[in-house]
């Protein structure tokens, strides 16, 4: 994004920004749409976790509401572009300055903010004064694609980035990292809105990978909505005794429903 907006101007800059981010959503969410509700479907199918297809009219808007967030993120970047020109950040340019270890843990260390971050900030936009205001845009999307993984208001888009600039104002950041977050978090959005359960049999109740969500998970925050708030892993979840009572066995049945299809 730098070099963009140096080689192209501030407004072109926003423009190109925000042209590649929604790029990369579109490969991303595109390819796994196209993969599971064209060419696979049918193979598929025993993997689906609602049995129903969500219609044209859902998928376009969720397309045009990620258009939209796409431009947020860019202009959130231009921000953060100014104030580390301002020196107001402590992003730093050469990795040399602390090293390659230093830049994967503060890559992991991004992961790990940015799911306690949105965990809380998820569920205080649950709130009934909240929710119409800034989430309620991406829970139109009751049987969610991946086009959804974007599919946010404005308000909710500015809210979901937030985090980036504060961490940068105290945490040393490289853009590698920055953009290794992006698209880690692109993955695992699209992972959660696929609509189908692709993590093996056993995968919640094994001591390592119960502590990462699934599919399941978050298809049922979009069916039932006051549970399953976490991105990536299931620790705030599980602490604060939000995960859905029936998310286990849910995924379970899935799993049971896929066993039976191989018979």
């Amino acid at each position: 994004m730098y070099f963009l907006i140096e080689k192209f101007g501030l407004f072109n800059g926003w423009l190109l920004t925000a042209a590649a981010i929604f790029i990369r959503y579109a490969l991303f969410a595109g390819l796994a749409y196209l993969l599971f509700y064209i060419i696979k479907r049918k193979a598929f199918s025993k993997a689906r976790i609602q049995r129903t297809y969500p219609g044209k009219p859902n998928i376009l808007s969720e397309i045009r509401h990620s258009f939209y967030t796409a431009f947020v993120f860019a202009l959130i970047g231009v921000g953060l572009y100014f104030l580390r020109e301002a020196g107001y950040t402590r992003i730093y340019t050469d990795i040399s300055t602390f090293g390659w270890i230093y830049l994967l843990f503060s890559f992991l260390l991004l992961v790990f903010l940015h799911d306690t971050y949105f965990y809380w900030v998820h569920r205080l936009m649950h709130h009934r004064k909240l929710f119409r205001i800034f989430h309620r845009v991406h829970h139109l999307s009751h049987n969610p694609t991946p086009w959804a993984s974007l599919s946010f208001h404005p308000l909710e888009a500015v809210a979901e980035i937030a985090v980036i600039p504060l961490a940068a104002f105290v945490i040393p950041l490289h853009p590698l990292a920055l953009f290794l977050l992006a698209a880690w978090s692109l993955v695992w959005n699209v992972i959660g809105h696929l609509g189908y359960e692709l993590f093996p049999a056993g995968f919640v109740h094994h001591p390592v990978f119960q502590w990462f969500n699934t599919s399941t998970h978050h298809n049922m925050h979009h069916q039932r909505s006051g549970c399953n708030y976490g991105l990536y892993f299931n620790f705030w979840d599980t602490w604060m005794g939000t995960n859905h009572p029936e998310y286990r066995q849910a995924f379970d049945e899935i799993k049971r429903r896929e066993q039976a299809y191989d018979f």
